[in-house]
């Protein structure tokens, strides 16, 4: 495959000059630099359109990555979606009035979940789970939580490290320090791991004052042995108000989120990310009798009553349905596995694959080493102008055109990572440090 390497000068430079003025470099960990390729990262956009994104050097890749970290499932700048922003915006986003575009897309959430009956807003995943977990705490009398999963950077959930510094390995990132979690939420947030209800049964008898259970309904693989079923039935023994977080997982399996395909439905779920195609929105929708329980707290904020979020979400789920979107991710995705497979055997490289389609990742089994390979992986795509880890959020605005050519990158890479292999010659390869590690999630 001809190609021809990208000039990197301004997004690097910018991102060294970021990191001594903003904490971090940006505001969100998994766009960090760091975590794709360190000092050659191109860092920042100027555009982005479908699957494709321009750089501040005028480079423009082909996005077979995070996609907007999965919010922008239809693809970047989707020409519905953007209309009905921009009309919101000429018609005003913001008002001493309250913007009937929420009702709308109250009553449109509501219709897709028949078992819920009311829905509150919010502008990110993260505080939507705070919201979540504070209805549900008010609901249920009770200041204890067993969780599943990644669910957000608010002090309830980071609470779990403050018993010990190893209760989130599998979930967030192994060893998280809680600094600035107050020492008061100790033993307030337990966790247990997908698919072993065992852990769940065990932590139930052993604190009595558990009044939530939160989880995403579906991780990398399907849930086993009836584990929904008996984790609903657990809730229901104990009082406990249970949350599905379908932020990450929500409208790519189906429209409405993975629980309506499980048949398990919950006493709230929460969705974001995806639900607005990358417009800052997200949703909490529950039971009545659940969801009344938030008049008993304080639940309040200006932005989330602008008109923006709620427009574009109402766009985002329409289209969804009308273009049968979820069909389109997993015949994507399939491609996607079936190719790397294929490639990968090809050239006798160690990967393994995981789940579902819509949303497909592989890991290099290089052991210590796996890391550096994962590095030189990203380096030599964007070489041939593509956007990639070991992780794909399928949008759809990816074609099969797309998956032929991204393949075919892949199978170039491949053989010459494992050629490095073979030689030990990998970090050699390599023209920065080696990529950060993070988000370390459970298969």
């Amino acid at each position: 495959m001809k190609h021809t390497a990208p000039i990197l000068k301004k997004g690097p430079a910018l991102w060294e000059k970021a990191k001594k003025c903003i904490p971090g470099g940006n505001q969100l960990l998994s766009k960090r630099s760091e975590m794709f390729l360190p000092k050659l990262w191109p860092s920042y956009y100027t555009k982005a359109h479908g699957i494709r994104v321009t750089d501040l050097d005028g480079n423009t890749f082909t996005d077979m990555s995070i996609m907007g970290i999965g919010a922008c499932i239809l693809g970047y700048a989707d020409p519905d979606v953007n209309k009905a922003v921009k009309d919101a915006i000429d018609a005003g986003s913001a008002s001493t009035l309250n913007s009937p575009e929420e009702v709308d897309c109250a009553e449109l959430l509501l219709t897709l979940h028949p078992w819920a009956q009311m829905a509150r807003f919010a502008r990110s995943g993260g505080e939507a789970m705070a919201i979540a977990v504070r209805i549900a705490r008010a609901r249920s009398g009770k200041d204890a939580i067993a969780f599943c999963g990644y669910h957000g950077w608010h002090d309830w959930y980071l609470s779990a490290n403050l018993a010990s510094d190893k209760n989130l390995d599998g979930h967030l990132l192994p060893g998280l320090a809680p600094k600035g979690v107050p020492r008061g939420l100790l033993n307030t947030a337990f966790p247990f791991h997908y698919n072993k209800i065992e852990e769940l049964e065990a932590l139930v008898k052993k604190h009595k004052n558990i009044g939530v259970i939160v989880m995403e309904p579906f991780r990398s693989q399907p849930p086993e042995n009836n584990f929904l079923e008996n984790v609903r039935k657990i809730a229901d023994r104990i009082g406990a108000v249970l949350i599905f977080d379908e932020i990450t997982i929500g409208w790519r399996l189906n429209v409405g989120g993975a629980h309506l395909m499980l048949g398990v439905t919950p006493d709230i779920a929460v969705f974001g990310k995806a639900m607005s195609n990358g417009f800052p929105m997200a949703a909490i929708i529950g039971k009545r009798g659940v969801m009344q329980a938030a008049q008993q707290t304080f639940i309040s904020s200006t932005q989330w009553t602008e008109r923006i979020g709620p427009a574009a979400s109402v766009a985002t789920i329409k289209k969804l349905k009308q273009c049968n979107v979820p069909r389109h991710l997993r015949t994507i995705g399939e491609k996607i596995m079936t190719g790397l497979k294929q490639v990968s055997a090809d050239c006798s490289l160690k990967i393994t694959l995981h789940g579902p389609a819509a949303k497909p990742s592989f890991s290099f089994d290089y052991g210590a080493q796996s890391q550096h390979v994962k590095t030189l992986f990203t380096q030599e795509m964007l070489m041939r102008g593509f956007l990639a880890g070991n992780l794909i959020f399928v949008t759809y605005a990816h074609t099969k055109k797309h998956v032929e050519a991204y393949l075919a990158a892949c199978e170039e890479v491949f053989h010459l990572i494992k050629k490095a292999v073979d030689q030990k010659k990998v970090k050699k390869l390599l023209q920065g440090p080696v990529a950060h590690s993070g988000f370390q999630r459970l298969i």
